[in-house]
């Protein structure tokens, strides 16, 4: 007989796919193909010089416009960008952070000019500067002044657009850094309190109004293959946000204390070899954060399979939404009361983790909060250490990756052989970009952009919400490089610890010694220790690879220079010269390598520096890996290697090759 059903189907989740590429014109008829196939919502993508508050004619931001999202420069791109779409209907997720406070500005004004109300406007903004720090690194200022903007988001759209999440704390990338189950509850929970602290000690909102500002804190997790584990990790989360509402900041609604979440399954986690492999893990990831409903998003947004390839077309997208729309109306999920409570299995996991997260959080406030832990470089170093545990399994063969470290042998993938299996971005969009910009400049009020810019200084340099000053800057016509680099004058900037001197020595394995002999033996030829650059060259903030190189360089026994993120070619060789390097280690996962290598590689030759090679790792098509080969880059890593004693051996080779010297 059939199990008796709930009274009432759940409904479905809110159903989108991350996007975004190219131009703002390109994305809009992205997002309506993608809206017309019964996507429910946006998520809008943006590019790394959008992210982290530059222009496109930035030198910062050469090779990198359009390459991972859409870039948005003023009002002007705004508007092409979400033409045709009723914003006062549309559930949109924007993925944005330092410059949160600027698309926010952008999306109102956009908005009014459709003719909807901000009360009726409904979506996120993510705006979790704090993991920035930690993993994705699109952080700009430092944690003072970037809190601050956090918090007169936060005060502006309890007032202003009450439906908007001001802030979707994010553990997703944390988990891609390293974190554990235990790490990632602990640390998102930890962000949270040091946000809500501020906002409540700020003055902004009362005291009676702090259940509206809980009610609008939405969060972003990361679900992995570990789905049962992973399941009980947000029940976990729900269970300590209705603790840590409830005790600390005296919420007594139940209805504000929900923990409500969106998730993105792991895109780090797929894989380049047999990439087909990543539909089954998408799917069972997915079943992490739906099977149960009493902690069942509210959102997802699911990876295409080839992401670890590049960036994925149009129909990969569509086969990542069919998943989510087959599992919500063919099958029966939806249809049942929550299906783990009374498990003695799950509770049992929920309540090792709510232990576990318990015991971090209070680490974390003993050391002042988030922000002090950042600063001292507490939480990070936990994070590369944790991320090194874990490779080290994997190279070892504890942790089985199907494809990559077991099951290697594989039939030729018709779904990569066939034609290219990844979009790819004209080469003339960054330029496109440029005379877009240029012309909007042209066609401005020049006084009323210079007035509100002034304006915005003021008020930055007191309490004054920042808001307000953001929005004339958008309707007079300032450009997103613009804004922030006000900003930048007022705050500075901030380079966040790498966590790569703290993190301690990983285990791994037995190889390991062979690769220290030969990295002795050959610095001992060439008179010293072997000393190598890791460089992360443009705005890719993605440093957990750059960050996993140097901490196995540095096991392995090479002198390792790392000076972190966002750098320029000029910086990167300026730093080889003045260390005096042997190899210089470029780590680009934003599409930017055709430019920046080569920038790199021509400094180095400009300096004098022949007799250093350089070797390149990253999300690179075998085709960009033919182009940078030609260029002079020794070797090309991808996902695929994932042996780093194996990297280090052939690094020494290289330098070996290079000098001359007869290789082990």
């Amino acid at each position: 007989m059939p199990y008796p059903s709930s009274p009432e189907r759940d409904r479905p989740w809110v159903m989108r796919t991350y996007a975004g590429h190219s131009s703002a014109a390109a994305s809009n008829a992205l997002y309506r193909r993608n809206l017309a196939k019964g996507q429910t919502g946006l998520s809008v993508a943006f590019d790394l010089p959008t992210q982290t508050g530059y222009d496109p004619d930035h030198e910062l931001a050469a090779g990198e416009v359009g390459k991972v999202g859409v870039p948005i420069s003023h009002l002007g791109d705004a508007r092409i960008l979400f033409d045709g779409i009723p914003l006062d209907r549309m559930n949109t997720s924007m993925t944005i952070n330092a410059t949160a406070m600027w698309l926010l500005a952008l999306y109102e004004v956009v908005a009014l000019e459709q003719g909807a109300e901000l009360t009726d406007l409904t979506g996120t903004t993510q705006n979790d500067i704090i993991k920035e720090y930690l993993s994705r690194g699109t952080y700009v200022f430092p944690p003072a002044p970037s809190l601050r903007l956090i918090t007169d988001m936060i005060a502006h759209t309890v007032v202003a657009l009450p439906k908007w999440n001001p802030i979707n704390i994010c553990s997703y990338h944390l988990q891609e850094a390293g974190a554990t189950p235990v790490q990632e509850v602990a640390y998102a929970l930890s962000t949270a309190i040091a946000v809500l602290d501020a906002v409540r000690d700020s003055g902004q909102v009362p005291q009676e109004r702090m259940g509206d500002v809980v009610a609008r804190i939405s969060f972003f997790v990361n679900s992995g293959m570990r789905f049962v584990e992973e399941m009980c990790k947000l029940r976990a989360f729900a269970q300590l946000w209705d603790e840590i509402t409830l005790s600390r900041y005296g919420v007594e609604n139940p209805k504000h204390r929900r923990f409500r979440y969106g998730v993105q399954v792991n895109s780090l986690g797929l894989t380049e070899a047999q990439p087909e492999n990543n539909v089954q893990r998408i799917v069972l990831e997915m079943l992490g954060v739906t099977l149960s409903r009493n902690a069942r998003a509210r959102a997802v947004q699911l990876p295409a399979w080839n992401e670890a390839l590049g960036l994925p077309r149009p129909w990969d997208q569509q086969w990542a939404l069919r998943m989510q729309q087959v599992l919500a109306f063919e099958s029966d999920l939806l249809e049942y009361e929550d299906l783990f409570d009374g498990s003695r299995v799950v509770e049992e996991k929920v309540g090792s983790i709510l232990e576990g997260a318990r015991a971090e959080i209070a680490r974390v406030q003993d050391r002042g909060g988030a922000v002090a832990a950042i600063e001292s470089g507490y939480m990070k170093g936990e994070l590369v250490r944790s991320l090194a545990e874990r490779r080290a399994r994997v190279e070892a063969g504890e942790d089985v990756i199907v494809g990559v470290n077991k099951y290697t042998e594989t039939e030729p993938s018709p779904l990569t052989g066939a034609e290219k299996a990844i979009f790819t971005v004209d080469a003339d969009v960054e330029q496109a970009a440029r005379d877009r910009l240029a012309a909007w400049k042209a066609d401005r009020d020049q006084a009323s952009v210079d007035a509100t810019l002034a304006a915005l200084a003021d008020a930055a340099k007191n309490d004054t919400n920042l808001m307000e000053p953001t929005i004339a800057c958008v309707r007079a016509g300032v450009t997103t490089g613009e804004w922030a680099g006000v900003l930048r004058n007022v705050f500075g900037e901030y380079r966040a610890p790498t966590g790569v001197s703290a993190a301690a020595a990983s285990n791994p394995g037995d190889s390991i010694a062979a690769v220290r002999e030969r990295v002795r033996a050959t610095g001992e030829q060439l008179g010293g220790r072997l000393r190598m650059l890791v460089g992360k060259p443009g705005l890719d903030g993605h440093s957990n690879g750059a960050e996993q190189i140097a901490v196995r360089a540095r096991d392995a026994g090479f002198e390792v220079v790392y000076q972190g993120i966002r750098l320029t070619p000029a910086q990167i060789v300026a730093a080889a010269v003045a260390e005096d390097v042997h190899v210089v280690g470029l780590s680009i996962l934003s599409g930017a390598h055709a430019l920046a290598v080569p920038a790199v590689i021509d400094g180095l030759r400009a300096a004098g520096l022949d007799d250093v090679p350089v070797i390149v790792g990253g999300i690179i098509p075998e085709d960009d890996a033919e182009m940078l080969k030609a260029a002079g880059v020794a070797r090309v890593f991808t996902p695929k290697d994932y042996g780093l004693n194996e990297i280090m051996s052939e690094i020494v080779t290289v330098i070996e090759q290079t000098h001359g010297l007869a290789t082990a």
